[in-house]
């Protein structure tokens, strides 16, 4: 098989998907980036680059980030303030980019849109280097067990290409990066690159201007770099959608198990536990919408048939029998807060794990990350919003938690309020 490709678990050839990320400081050039990406890679349709060189501003070469802050009311503001996903493909590879605002204030648009990411391109201005919200960007992702970054050193025309800028910020961004865990076992965990969104040097096609680097443009790095399907080497989990029961003539008795395979491999025959009741039984059969299939992975949406009759619900879990979670009350985790609400902690909250939404109280806030030293800050009052930090929580039903290292689609929950509906936290347990 070809290594652009990959086989789905009904056994249909698709083509690779790489699922990636951007962050980056206000008017470090992002959206520019992204816009150039979209441009050299031809994805742009002949109306919107029309569009793009209508709206900019004093003629001249085409303002690309037009391309990506597309909603008057962001340009008028300067900034991007959602999670925009787009869409382009080249001869090698598939791509679904979140592109996350920059401002501060909206750190949490950032842990939305890297939250599925397989990689993360952080920019930084080579004017400015590596500044705290580069920290607290690569905090998140390393937060969100994001397994690989890129550091694009943007505008690296403005420093006249130079070689001594671009290695400093290097260097001092790869320190921060190892101290958050990543680069130890893979070198293609952090990368550097010099790029020129604005004129496109290292973008997609390699510059001439700067002949000290010898690395892959940005392209070339995200065509070739590998991809990592989500969970897709942990254990099985299946968190359960709904109940599917047709009741017609054509299948009296049919009960299948509706939802998305969170992480893992299930095949017919295999032994599962019903999570948190803990009932054993076999998987009996698969169901896609084409038709049956042998087996299922990560991703895919699926209907599980069982061997025993069983009283399976809405937010149960179908796990692997021979490596399942236990379901616990009580636990500690990491949160982003995400909300403008500070925590405050002994408050009655919701936790939604999977498709199941329980009670629950954060009893204590154990510490606080300081984004600008990384290091942890102990028994602090609460966490407003964009802190990171880890707490002890209470559940009024057991949830079967898995560690977020190991499992992210079961070690991960949302924090809700109870009154208003807002998530307050995304969270993951340590």
């Amino acid at each position: 098989m070809a290594p652009d490709t990959k086989r789905s678990g009904a056994g249909l050839v698709e083509t690779d998907l790489l699922r990636l990320a951007t962050a980056g400081s206000v008017d470090d050039g992002k959206s520019t980036l992204v816009g150039r990406l979209l441009y050299d890679t031809k994805s742009v349709l002949a109306d919107q680059m029309e569009a793009v060189e209508r709206a900019t501003q004093g003629g001249g070469d085409p303002d690309l980030s037009l391309l990506v802050d597309g909603l008057r009311s962001e340009r008028e503001q300067g900034i991007t303030i959602d999670v925009a996903y787009r869409y382009f493909a080249t001869p090698r590879r598939s791509f679904v980019l979140a592109d996350t605002p920059g401002h501060v204030q909206y750190t949490r648009n950032t842990v939305t849109g890297a939250s599925t990411a397989q990689l993360a391109v952080l920019l930084v201005d080579a004017r400015h280097g590596v500044v705290e919200q580069t920290r607290r960007h690569a905090a998140v992702m390393a937060l969100l067990r994001v397994p690989r970054l890129v550091l694009a050193v943007n505008k690296i025309d403005l420093v006249d290409y130079d070689e001594t800028t671009y290695l400093t910020i290097a260097k001092e961004f790869v320190e921060i990066a190892q101290s958050l865990g990543y680069g130890d076992s893979d070198d293609t965990a952090v990368v550097t690159i010099p790029v020129s969104a604005k004129v496109g040097d290292n973008v997609v096609v390699p510059s001439e201007r700067t002949p000290w680097y010898d690395g892959p443009t940005l392209l070339d790095h995200l065509e070739s770099v590998p991809v990592d399907g989500p969970d897709a080497a942990a254990p099985f989990r299946f968190p359960v959608q709904t109940v599917i029961r047709p009741r017609t003539a054509e299948y009296p008795d049919y009960r299948g198990y509706a939802g998305l395979v969170g992480a893992g491999t299930v095949r017919v025959g295999d032994p599962v536990v019903v999570l948190p009741d803990g009932q054993r039984t076999t998987i009996e059969g698969i169901d896609r919408f084409e038709g049956s299939v042998d087996s299922a992975v990560a991703g895919d949406s699926v209907v599980l048939r069982l061997a025993d009759d069983l009283g399976v619900a809405r937010g149960a879990v179908i796990a692997a029998a021979d490596d399942a979670p236990e379901a616990v009350t009580e636990f500690s985790a990491t949160l982003a807060w995400l909300h403008d609400k500070p925590l405050v902690p002994g408050r009655k909250l919701l936790v939604k794990h999977g498709t199941h939404t329980v009670q629950a109280m954060i009893t204590a806030v154990l510490d606080r990350l300081d984004v600008q030293t990384l290091a942890r800050e102990p028994d602090p009052d609460g966490l407003e919003i964009n802190d990171i930090g880890h707490v002890a929580i209470t559940v009024a039903e057991p949830l079967p938690l898995d560690d977020y290292d190991r499992v992210a689609a079961t070690g991960s929950f949302l924090v809700i309020d109870p009154q208003a509906g807002d998530t307050l936290a995304a969270g993951m347990r340590a």
